[in-house]
């Protein structure tokens, strides 16, 4: 029997917008097993991200608690919870958030300087992962000198320096062109496999959404199983 790694218990998120309270999702619960490939799908403002940073650690939420393994993430102090995040998690946004003032491997490096790794083990660490991904001829450039789908590469050898047990990734090939988007994604699926990863996707791209192990429908407060509607070109189902 497959292990729980990720989960939610009963999870409320509200907003104070103005006098009223915006409710995102109220009484949400969610199990990931370890080594599990999540996609999240739905409309555009369902939660999904609001989603995603809760389990991340990025945020808390307005009542329930977020368990990895048996420890609850929620209730830690925000010190301890950025502890966590940078030992066991790694993150891939649609946004790189590089800084672009440095290289490649200066941003990479990053996590590991924060969580006080000596600066050679931390290039070490860096220079392999950016192997990893296939940019190490480019690890010296700036990264405002590096393309759309190298920025992505980049971030997730960012994402991986830290040997995270789990990877959150919030709409990865959202600003990519198609073709740069497959190979990010399939990039992301075999760094999955390699790295044993526990994964959760949130994704429009319900192409991509149909290669993860499983996909849930994040439908008004509520997550459901991804439904099949027609066919994908490539032969598989489309989800919601």
């Amino acid at each position: 029997m497959s292990e729980s790694y990720i989960r939610a218990a009963n999870v409320s998120k509200v907003y104070r917008s103005g006098s009223a309270d915006l409710v995102v999702f109220a009484g949400l619960s969610l199990e990931v097993e370890r080594g599990e490939m999540l996609a999240l799908v739905g409309e555009s403002g369902a939660g999904k991200s609001t989603l995603l940073h809760l389990l991340g650690g990025l945020d808390t939420p307005s009542e329930g608690t977020i368990y990895y393994g048996s420890k609850e993430i929620s209730g830690l102090a925000d010190s301890e919870r950025a502890e966590f995040r940078n030992r066991e998690i790694g993150f891939v946004w649609q946004i790189h958030y590089l800084l672009p003032e440095f290289t490649a491997l200066e941003n990479v490096m990053m996590p590991l300087l924060i969580r006080g790794e000596p600066h050679a083990r931390a290039a070490l660490e860096s220079e392999a992962r950016l192997d990893e991904v296939g940019l190490r001829d480019r690890a010296w450039h700036r990264a405002g000198e590096l393309s759309g789908g190298e920025q992505q590469r980049v971030v997730l050898a960012r994402a991986l320096v830290g040997k995270p047990s789990v990877l959150l990734a919030d709409e990865p090939t959202g600003n990519l062109d198609f073709r740069t988007g497959e190979m990010i994604f399939e990039l992301l699926e075999g760094l999955h496999r390699s790295h044993q990863l526990t994964s959760v996707f949130v994704t429009h791209n319900l192409s991509f959404a149909k290669r993860c192990t499983r996909v849930l429908s994040l439908e008004k407060g509520g997550l459901v199983p991804g439904r099949s509607y027609g066919s994908h070109p490539g032969g598989g189902p489309e989800y919601l």
